[in-house]
């Protein structure tokens, strides 16, 4: 076996110029399949992350009826210690108190019903960066009687920083809940809806203002490994009881699971065809690589090799080019796959807009983890062993007589 080895690597760099182009194909169809699927998992990725974090969490604990009614009768009481008793679980990374509700916001004459967020604003900027966002005054405190408003919202009311608002709701048990409240600061967001009908209030006061004290409306759960989602659902599911309700993201967003579903889908059809090009490339070349060395092959018959010794010959030599070619690949793919994964690639006109209108970022994420990685790898490898098939097949039915005369 070390001498069919060894002819094989020799047989190699006896052609240089055929070998690495030969290589090159493999290496390039490493790099395309490396970087498509790093993109589609990079966006999903993304979208799960982004709506976890600014909307969900990983899992949502709240009353029994509010994520049907959205109201403040089915708010649940809050106790500081249960934060405390939950975070014992060691796969729980954050716990964000909320309490959510609708208000008629109004400036002058102009008036918008808008989504109130009562916040803890430390633990809110530890898990959505809120404060960076801040574009004008401060960033709220536990003791804030302000309020932050969304800039498109601001610019709609016509007001700044250090002016007052009119904010009129309902509370709970029907109390009406109304007051004339300072803007404290400003925040921007990329999404215009959410730009424009978003506000926050420190906890402490809009539990004051809503008159549900000690109350909020969900607990969203960030996990530190998101696969255990189920186990954690069953923790919470011990530890509340049956007027609360454990939800995870997939079922607090289920048009968000569809479209990825559906995206996907697609995704592995572009793949499906990317993979058949990359089998063209690769097999066009081995093919072509055979068609020159038929002299060769019908002399090294001709004085005496038999045909399965020159097969294990050339299926050696395919296998040296394919391991070149996707270890090459595997090699360079990783500084690209790390640099755009780090340095998300930006979008703009039409495509940008459409984004923005379902709730995200315009930019296009990628994602490096080891399972992609080598799935895809150990996908070109196996397309470039069958394509390896050809010269054997070849190598067998080859007439020496007819292979000499070129």
């Amino acid at each position: 076996m070390i001498t069919y080895l060894k002819l094989a690597w020799r047989n190699l760099w006896r052609n240089k110029k055929r070998t690495l182009i030969s290589a090159a194909s493999v290496f390039f169809a490493v790099i395309l399949s490396l970087i498509m699927r790093s993109m589609q998992n990079g966006y999903y990725d993304y979208m799960i992350n982004s709506s976890v974090r600014l909307y969900t969490g990983h899992i949502q604990v709240h009353g029994k009826d509010f994520w049907e009614k959205r109201s403040l009768e089915e708010s649940m009481y809050f106790d500081e210690t249960v934060i405390q008793k939950l975070k014992k679980n060691k796969n729980i990374s954050q716990i964000i108190p909320r309490l959510e509700t609708f208000s008629l916001i109004s400036s002058g004459k102009v008036s918008k019903v808008v989504q109130v967020n009562g916040i803890t604003p430390q633990i809110e900027n530890d898990v959505t960066k809120l404060k960076d966002k801040l574009t004008d005054g401060e960033y709220l405190n536990e003791n804030s009687d302000g309020i932050l408003l969304t800039e498109g919202l601001a610019k709609l009311l016509g007001v700044q920083v250090g002016d007052s608002i009119i904010l009129y709701g309902q509370g709970f048990h029907g109390v009406t809940a109304a007051a004339v409240i300072p803007v404290e600061g400003i925040v921007k967001f990329a999404i215009p809806d959410q730009n424009k009908s978003f506000t926050y209030l420190a906890l402490n006061y809009s539990q004051q203002l809503f008159s549900a004290y000690d109350r909020i409306t969900s607990l969203s759960i960030l996990l530190k490994d998101a696969d255990e989602i189920e186990s954690t659902k069953t923790f919470l599911k011990n530890y509340f009881d049956n007027s609360y309700e454990i939800m995870d993201w997939a079922e607090l967003s289920p048009e968000l699971v569809q479209s990825i579903q559906v995206d996907n889908a697609s995704g592995i059809i572009m793949l499906g065809i990317l993979y058949v090009v990359i089998a063209f490339g690769i097999f066009g070349t081995i093919m072509m690589m055979t068609a020159e060395r038929v002299k060769e092959f019908g002399i090294l018959i001709s004085i005496g090799m038999k045909k399965s010794k020159l097969a294990v010959v050339t299926i050696l030599e395919t296998i040296f080019i394919s391991f070149i070619g996707v270890a090459a690949g595997a090699l360079i793919s990783i500084p690209i796959l790390l640099y755009l994964v780090n340095h998300p690639i930006p979008l703009t006109g039409e495509t940008a807009d459409a984004i923005l209108a379902w709730g995200f970022d315009p930019i296009i994420p990628f994602a490096f983890y080891p399972g992609m990685y080598f799935a895809q790898i150990w996908t070109v490898l196996a397309i470039a062993f069958v394509s390896a098939l050809y010269p054997v097949n070849f190598i067998r039915k080859i007439k020496p007589s007819v292979a000499l005369r070129g």
